[in-house]
C-alpha cells in the first residue's frame, strides 16, 4: 500500500491509500483507493463503485472532477474495482454480485477510520447501475445517491427496446469493455489483443449473424463473455432481468437521489423512470419529497465542452450547455450528508431541463411539467408519404381528409428489406457519438430520401411550440410478415430545410402486447401498435415544421428484424416485408406530443443549476 499526498490549488492537503482491501461476505476480497482530506474532524464518504478502472473514475473526457477534488471539499472519497475487474479478486459477471457487494462496500465505508459514518455514492452509466444495485439492499449507513446517465431495468431500455435488440450499443459495449477488462484481468492477453482488434472493426461484426454465434466473444467459452450470450437466451422480460431492475425496488429504497441525465443518453427514459417512480413509489414520505431530476442537452459521455466528445450539433451549444453536475453533487452532498442549509430545494420534487430550440433551462417541479396536454397530430397523405418529397402530412384536429389541405386516407407502403436496413444516423444509442455510437443530434435529410422511410409534416409553424415530455405514436400497420418492426423519429425542420432528429423508438410486432410473452402478426391484417418515442424537450419556433418519420429499420441502433419470425440471434434468413401504414377514420394513426401551453411555461433559470 503506497500513501502519498497530492496538492491541490488553495485547497485541503489529501492523502491516497492504493489498494485497500475490501473484504466481502463470500470472502472475496476487493480493492479500492482511498482519498483521505487532511482533518481532525470526521467527515462523510462518497463511494465510486466502477467496472472501468477505479483509477480512471470517470474523470475523462470531460465527466468528472478526479476523486481528490471532492476530498479537498472535507470526504473520504473510496473508488473501487468491481468483482473480478483489475486490482479487485474474483470472477466477473454483470449485475450479479452489485446487490450484495455494493452492500458490503457501503457499511465496510461507512466503518473506516475518520467517517461520520454517512455514505453517498456517484458515477455514471454502469457505475450508476451500482448504485442502485447497492440501494435495493437498503445498507443502513446509505444517506444519498447520485446516479447518472443509468436505466431502470436492464431487460427494456438497456439491453432490448421494445423487442428489439440494442445491437450497437451490446457488442460494442461488451467487446471493448467487458470482455476486454475481463481477459485482462485473467491473463489472457491473446483474447485481450484480439477483442481489441475486432473492436476497432465494430462497422464490420455488427452485420455478422447469428448472433448467437459471434465469434469476437468465442461461443462456447464461458470465460470470454458468458454475459452476452446469457443476454441473447433471455430476450424476454422475466426474474431473469426483474432480480436487478430498479424499478423492482422502489418501495425498499428510502433514500434521497438526484438523477442526472441526457437527451440523446442510451438510458434517458428509465432514468426519468427512475424520478418518478421514486416519487409515486420511494420507500419513506423523506425519500418521495427529496427527488431531483436534471436532463441536459447531452449524450452518454458527452457531458462538457470545449474537451468532450459529443456530436458537432451539442458541441455548439455554448457553456450554458455545460454538465453543472459536479457543483450539484458537492451541493447535494453537502446538504444531505453533511446537514448544510445550502439552497437545495427540499420543499417537495425538482426538474431542471435544457429546452432545446431555445437553448435555455427550465425548473419545474413535475415531470412533464405541470399544465403539458397532450395533442394528437394525425397522419395523412395521399398514399405518397415516401421520402421528404413526399405528400405525408402531421395535423392537429381530426383524422382522414379533415386533417388539413391536401390530406387524404389512402394507405403508404414501402418495402422494407432486412438486408438493406436504414441507416441509424445519430439517435440514442451508446457510448461514443464519434465512431461508434448511433446517437446524438444529426441532419436527417440523407435517410430522408430513401423510400422505405415515410415521413409526415407539419406545415409552418405560426407561433413558438413548446414540446416537452413523453412521447408516443399510435400507429396502424400492416405487413406481409408474420414479426416485423415499425420505427418512429421525432424531427424538428428548419426553415432553411435541415431535419434534426429529437428522438426516436421501435415496437417489434411480435411484442406489441406484451415482453415476456411475445406472439407473432397474421400477415396483411392490421394491427394497432403504440411506439414509445424517448422524451425531448424543444422549442419550435414560427416557421418550423414538426416531422415524424416512420419506417421499419434503424440500424444499427438496433438489430433488423428478418421478417421470417425468427430473429437474426439465430438464424440468418431474411426476407423481404410489404408494409402498410393505416390513416382513415377507422384507423387512426396518430403522433402524441406533450405541449406546454405559453401560460403554463416552467421558470426559466438564468445558466445551469449548480445547487
Amino acid at each position: 500500500t503506497e500513501i502519498y499526498t497530492l496538492s491541490l490549488h488553495d485547497a485541503l492537503p489529501i492523502s491516497k491509500t492504493a489498494n485497500v482491501a475490501v473484504p466481502m461476505r463470500d470472502g472475496t476480497v476487493l480493492r479500492a483507493d482511498v482519498y483521505r482530506p487532511t482533518t481532525n474532524q470526521p467527515v462523510p464518504v462518497i463511494l465510486y463503485r466502477t467496472q472501468y478502472d477505479k483509477t480512471a473514475a470517470q474523470v475523462q473526457p470531460s465527466r468528472y472532477e478526479s476523486p481528490d477534488w471532492f476530498a479537498s471539499h472535507c470526504y473520504l472519497v473510496v473508488t473501487e474495482d468491481i468483482r473480478g475487474l483489475y486490482a479487485s479478486a474474483g470472477t466477473f459477471s454483470e449485475f450479479t454480485n452489485d446487490q450484495n457487494d455494493g452492500y458490503d462496500s457501503v457499511e465496510w465505508a461507512a466503518g473506516l477510520p475518520g467517517s461520520t459514518g454517512k455514505v453517498g455514492m456517484y458515477g455514471s452509466s454502469y457505475v450508476g447501475a451500482t448504485q442502485w444495485l447497492a440501494a435495493e439492499t437498503a445498507p443502513p449507513h446509505l444517506a444519498t445517491i447520485v446516479p447518472t446517465n443509468t436505466a431502470s431495468d436492464y431487460f427494456e431500455g438497456w439491453t432490448y427496446e421494445g423487442g428489439a435488440f440494442r445491437l450497437n450499443f451490446i457488442e460494442d459495449w461488451v467487446m471493448g469493455d467487458l470482455a476486454l477488462a475481463s481477459a485482462q484481468h485473467r491473463g489472457d492477453q491473446a483474447t485481450a489483443a484480439q477483442l481489441k482488434v475486432d473492436t476497432a472493426n465494430l462497422a464490420s461484426w455488427l452485420r455478422f449473424t447469428p448472433y448467437r454465434q459471434f465469434p469476437p466473444l468465442h461461443p462456447g467459452d464461458p470465460a470470454v463473455s458468458p454475459d452476452f450470450f446469457s443476454w441473447l437466451a433471455h430476450r424476454t422480460d422475466g426474474p431473469y432481468w426483474q432480480q436487478w431492475a430498479p424499478a423492482r425496488y422502489y418501495p425498499r429504497i428510502t433514500i434521497p437521489v438526484l438523477d442526472v441525465e441526457g437527451w440523446y443518453d442510451a438510458f434517458l427514459a428509465g432514468g426519468i423512470d427512475n424520478f418518478t417512480g421514486m416519487l409515486t413509489a420511494g420507500g419513506s414520505q423523506f425519500a418521495r419529497a427529496n427527488q431531483r431530476l436534471v436532463i441536459g442537452p447531452w449524450d452518454h459521455i458527452g457531458w462538457g465542452r470545449p474537451a468532450s466528445i459529443e456530436a458537432p450539433l451539442l458541441k455548439k451549444l455554448g457553456p450554458d450547455a455545460d454538465s453543472p453536475v459536479n457543483d450539484l453533487m458537492l451541493a447535494w452532498w453537502d446538504h444531505y450528508l453533511k446537514g448544510i442549509d445550502n439552497g437545495v430545494d427540499t420543499n417537495g420534487p425538482r426538474v431542471d431541463y435544457f429546452q432545446l430550440g431555445s437553448n435555455t433551462w427550465h425548473s419545474s417541479t413535475s415531470w412533464p411539467p405541470p399544465g403539458t396536454q397532450v395533442t394528437p397530430f394525425y397522419l395523412g397523405s395521399g398514399g405518397h408519404a415516401n421520402t421528404a418529397a413526399g405528400d405525408g402530412t402531421l395535423s392537429a384536429g381530426t383524422p382522414g381528409p379533415a386533417a388539413g389541405p391536401g390530406a387524404d386516407t389512402t394507405p403508404d407502403t414501402y418495402r422494407y428489406d432486412p438486408t438493406d436496413p436504414v441507416p441509424s444516423i445519430g439517435g440514442h444509442s451508446c457510448c461514443a457519438a464519434i465512431g461508434t455510437g448511433s446517437q446524438g443530434p444529426y441532419d436527417q435529410r440523407p435517410v430522408e430520401q430513401r423510400p422505405d422511410v415515410l415521413t409526415y409534416t407539419t406545415p409552418p409553424l405560426a407561433r413558438d411550440t413548446d414540446v416537452t415530455g413523453p412521447i408516443s405514436l399510435t400507429l396502424y400497420a400492416e405487413s406481409s410478415a408474420p414479426d416485423t418492426d415499425w420505427t418512429a423519429k421525432l424531427v424538428a425542420v428548419h426553415p432553411d430545410g435541415t431535419a434534426i432528429n429529437l428522438n426516436n423508438g421501435i415496437q417489434r410486432a411480435s411484442y406489441r402486447d406484451s415482453l415476456t410473452q411475445p406472439s407473432p402478426i397474421t400477415p396483411h391484417q392490421p394491427y394497432r401498435y403504440t411506439i414509445t418515442i424517448w422524451p425531448t424537450s424543444n422549442l419550435f419556433h414560427p416557421g418550423d415544421r414538426i416531422r415524424l418519420e416512420v419506417s421499419s429499420s434503424d440500424f444499427p441502433q438496433f438489430d433488423p428484424n428478418p421478417n421470417t419470425g425468427d430473429w437474426l440471434g439465430d438464424s440468418s434468413t431474411t426476407r423481404p416485408a410489404q408494409q402498410t401504414i393505416l390513416h382513415d377514420p377507422e384507423h387512426p394513426s396518430a403522433l402524441l406530443l406533450p405541449i406546454v401551453p405559453g401560460t403554463e411555461e416552467p421558470a426559466t433559470l438564468p445558466g445551469p443549476p449548480t445547487h
